[in-house]
Parts: structure tokens; sequence; C-alpha cells
């Protein structure tokens, strides 16, 4: 019997990119030194922004308005931690805050980085650094 490929399905995730003084919000949980952006899988019957809007909210307790987001771009690479194949597709969307950001019970800190940090981040994160240097939004 030949081998089959199976193909895994991608995992669909919205996050949010939060830029203060040329610096991106990313964060770190479960007490690794791996760097992720505030976000997480789309629930059933939510918009990636509305997603976006609630894992920020639960992860790093900022309130941003959903309709006030702004698609930034969709990154499609090799999920991290996950089997060759699989891949993530995360959708970007820039928004503001008054708010402080600070880690919840999800997140054990936050962190603003640059490029200079793309090194701790899984390929998605790697990705968003470099997308968003080259489009002048950060150092």
């Amino acid at each position: 019997m030949a081998s089959e490929s199976v193909t895994l399905p991608t995992i669909r995730v919205a996050a949010l990119a939060l830029i203060r003084e040329r610096r991106l919000l990313m964060v770190t949980a479960r007490a690794r030194d791996v760097l992720y952006l505030p976000g997480g899988k789309i629930d059933p019957g939510e918009s990636a922004a509305e997603a976006a809007a609630r894992e920020a909210h639960e992860e790093v307790d900022v309130t941003v308005d959903p309709d006030a987001l702004e698609p930034l771009f969709t990154v499609t690479v090799q999920a991290h931690g996950e089997p060759v194949g699989r891949l993530v597709e995360m959708q970007l969307f820039a928004g503001s805050t008054p708010d402080d950001p600070r880690p919840s019970a999800e997140v054990d800190a936050v962190h603003w980085v640059t490029t200079a940090d793309s090194g701790r981040c899984p390929p998605a994160g790697a990705e968003t650094l470099a997308r968003l240097a080259a489009l002048g939004l950060i150092d």
C-alpha cells in the first residue's frame, strides 16, 4: 500500500499588533522564553477582529474595539510545536488602546520588542516582525 500524504488542517488565529515607540507588544507564557503576539484561535461565529480583541483582553488586559482594528496582513507558516506540514494562518490587526498591557492568568510577562528579538519567536512571530519592520512600523 502506497503511503498517502495526510493534509493537516490549518490552525486559524488572529492577533493584535500593538505598537508603541516603534516596539511591538509580545508575551511569554508557561515559563518559556518564546515570544508570542497576543492572540489565539478564532471561535465559531466570531470574526477575526473580534477574536483579536477578545484574546488581547484575555491575555494582556487591554480593551480594543474590534470595529476599530485595521487589518495589516496574514502570515501563513509552519505552526510552532506542530507536526511538519501543519500550518498556522495568523491574521494580524493593528490597534491602539490607552490601557497599559499587563500579564493575565494566561501570560507570564509582557515585552516590547524589535526585530532584534526575532530569534526568540516562533516562525509566525519572526515573519511578523520582519513584515512590520519592512512597513517601517518597528525597529
